[in-house]
């Protein structure tokens, strides 16, 4: 067994849950990678944590104060998925304590809050830290990234990325954090699910120029849980229509966020249009990579079946398909690949790229409330 990382998990829920179960499973991976360890986790409902030290054998202390996990010399690194009004201060306190850092979309909940958990960073160069983002590590979608890499589609003519699902379609459902402004922030869905469709863009060079956003509300108002009714202020859909650049050509590329999905579940999809060729992926199709063929002035649409072939080789037979967990279970092995040095073809989302999403979401605020495109400033 190779080397192993100590971890400490803050935030007992889903996506902590999600990141044990990832951490189990490292004997999948083929690679010698090092392996993430948890040794402590902290979290306000003692039924999460309960289920970690049930499940996870090398849990070995569990807390309700954040700070007692930081004191315990143990950890050495800390994946942390809790509220985005908690980003600031705790990262910073987690990079401050000279840990490793794995943290949750979308770094902080504005972007002041953003820039003092990077002023943070700064400060101690001697810690990693990431942003979680897993939908890139399906292999078809690896496909297209070699694709865009290589160059194959040309001169581009459009890109639309987007996350789709309709879990809040039911106005009966319950009120909680991720539709309050005062826990999610304002920028809403984009906050919450925009790092899903930037992580890609992003790396491969389209950094948005100029938006241009339409933002939506539809249900104002949710129960309470306790009878009674709760403002639910955050916006449910988002639509960004950036201008970007393809060798110093503008073309739009549309970035959507959408919880009022009618027929999706949880639909992350990725599409790029080129004069030489063409491409789609989609979670709902998970092994399928879609990409035209050209017949002189014609074009098919062709898919291709992949498999399992992810980034980081594992067990699983290239026959049967991927799915989420094993796209976490990817995220995290790049996550812990880079924090080990390696070069990883596709790494994880970095914090000079959650600067980049604050700004774009910033900027989209104002488009959507002045009706008008705002350019971005790079500098």
């Amino acid at each position: 067994m190779g080397r192993s990382v100590k971890f400490g998990v803050i935030g007992c829920g889903l996506m902590g849950k999600e990141f044990a179960g990832a951490a189990a499973r490292w004997c999948h991976l083929l690679g010698d990678i090092p392996r993430p360890e948890i040794v402590a986790v902290c979290g306000i409902s003692e039924h999460n944590r309960a289920w970690f030290t049930k499940n996870i054998p090398t849990v070995r202390a569990d807390y309700t104060d954040y700070t007692e996990l930081l004191s315990n010399p143990e950890v050495e690194a800390v994946y942390c998925a809790v509220p985005h009004h908690l980003h600031e201060r705790i990262y910073i306190d987690i990079i401050e304590s000279g840990r490793h850092l794995l943290g949750e979309k979308p770094f902080g909940i504005d972007q002041a809050a953003n820039a003092n958990i990077l002023s943070a960073l700064g400060r101690n160069p001697g810690v990693f830290a990431r942003c979680s983002s897993e939908f890139p590590y399906y292999p078809a979608m690896q496909v297209m990234i070699k694709w865009i890499r290589e160059g194959r589609f040309g001169k581009i003519i459009k890109i639309h990325a987007g996350f789709n699902h309709s879990s809040d379609m039911d106005p009966m459902k319950p009120i909680n954090w991720k539709r309050q402004a005062k826990y999610n922030g304002l920028y809403g869905c984009i906050g919450d699910l925009g790092i899903h469709t930037q992580h890609v863009p992003f790396r491969m060079g389209f950094t948005p120029l100029s938006v241009f956003a339409s933002l939506q509300n539809h249900i104002t108002k949710r129960p309470d849980g306790g009878g009674g009714e709760a403002d639910c202020d955050t916006w449910d859909n988002a639509m960004l229509l950036c201008g970007a650049l393809s060798d110093n050509v503008e073309f739009p590329m549309i970035l959507e966020t959408n919880r009022m999905a009618p027929g999706n579940t949880n639909n992350w999809f990725f599409e790029i249009y080129g004069f030489e060729n063409s491409a789609r992926f989609t979670t709902s199709k998970p092994g399928v990579f879609t990409f035209t063929q050209n017949w002189g002035k014609e074009q098919a649409w062709a898919d291709v079946h992949i498999g399992y072939k992810p980034l980081f080789p594992a067990v699983t037979g290239g026959i049967f398909e991927f799915g989420f967990t094993d796209a976490i279970l990817q995220m995290l092995a790049a996550y812990m690949a880079e924090m080990d040095g390696r070069d990883v073809a596709f790494g994880c989302f970095a914090p000079e790229e959650t600067a980049l999403s604050h700004k774009l979401s910033t900027a989209a605020l104002l488009s959507h409330e002045t009706g008008r495109k705002v350019t971005l400033e790079h500098h």
